[in-house]
């Protein structure tokens, strides 16, 4: 987690309008999903979470004001050319940084690294149920789906919207139906607001192993301040 910050903050740091930092990053990356054996069919489709800001970021170049160039006919701002480069390059590789984590570290790994941060108890403690919670509430919708399916339902069809706002109101009472019942059941067994399982894990990093973790790190931070220098 420390080394995903340090490597987004390296990126947006990098100059702009220095174009091979941003190759070496890109390069990096796809060694790192090598290494790791990332398959690119689950990263791909998870890297269009950004693609609501690559919108906006295509809209800058027609927005912005100042000096102008030709492109393909159209008048385009210089300004929001590179405005709009900066937010695609460095969006997609800090998602691209993000997916690496996530594919390499599992569900329960992630808040205990995050207690073990510092981060405060409430807050992991939020987290492990949250993510048990998602599993739950899937579960459910794949239930209600099967049952609307098996009365003739037609989720493709626009008359069907209704049907679906419905059970998506459905399926938000039943959640919190389900959620009380959890908590009283937690309450009846002791639960104080404190995941156990945040307090088992492994011993505490080695300097060693903060070492190796953190050689992406040092590696975006010195492709950063090298690209400052030669500018």
């Amino acid at each position: 987690i420390v080394c995903l910050v340090l490597v987004v903050l390296a990126v947006v740091a990098t100059p702009r309008d220095m174009f091979w930092p941003y190759a070496i990053y890109a390069v990096a990356i796809l060694a790192l999903w090598r290494w790791a054996r990332i398959p690119l069919r689950w990263v791909l489709p998870r890297m269009l979470i950004e693609a609501p800001f690559v919108v906006l970021a295509v809209l800058l170049p027609f927005s912005e004001g100042g000096e102008r160039i030709a492109v393909a006919g159209t008048q385009l701002s210089v300004s929001g050319l590179w405005a709009a480069w900066g937010i695609v390059v460095k969006g997609t590789l800090g998602v691209a940084a993000s997916l690496t984590v996530a594919a390499t570290t599992s569900a329960r790994e992630l808040p205990v690294a995050l207690s073990r941060l510092g981060v405060p108890a409430l807050v992991t403690s939020m987290l492990v149920l949250m993510i048990r919670y998602i599993d739950v509430l899937s579960g459910e919708a794949r239930r209600m789906r099967s049952a609307r399916l098996s009365r003739g339902d037609s989720p493709r069809t626009l008359h069907q919207a209704g049907a679906l706002a419905r059970s998506i109101g459905v399926l938000f009472l039943r959640s919190y139906e389900r959620g009380e019942r959890v908590y009283l059941a937690m309450l009846s067994r002791g639960f104080d607001g404190r995941v156990p399982e945040l307090a088992i894990g492994t011993g505490r990093a080695r300097a060693l192993d903060w070492s190796v973790a953190l050689l992406p790190a040092g590696f975006a931070l010195a492709v950063s301040a090298s690209a400052w220098v030669l500018r």
